[in-house]
């Protein structure tokens, strides 16, 4: 069985993205750790934070209003604009 991956963010008309290549060191770059605001995501996160701590990576967090909706596009530009790398926390 083939699988193919798509861009959830419009499912009316899907579209076919690459996957950007990792960089080699997350030394000196903006980890941003996003939580979808379900239950433990926060705690998942803290945990996945402690362990880059000692990365030499910058950490920012960020959090959607609810697990309901979609993130507003003022957060998802914010991310896009401060991060070289995220984390998306989806705990329950």
């Amino acid at each position: 069985m083939t699988y193919t991956m798509r861009d959830p963010t419009a499912e009316a008309s899907p579209l076919m993205r690459e996957r950007l290549p990792p960089p080699a060191t997350l030394a000196n770059r903006t980890i941003g750790l996003f939580s979808i605001s379900k239950e433990r995501s926060s705690e998942f996160l803290d945990e996945i934070e402690r362990q880059f701590a000692s990365t030499g990576a910058t950490l920012l967090r960020f959090e959607k209003p609810t697990h309901t909706k979609p993130a507003p596009e003022s957060l998802i530009a914010d991310i896009i604009g401060q991060c070289d790398v995220v984390v998306e926390g989806l705990a329950d």
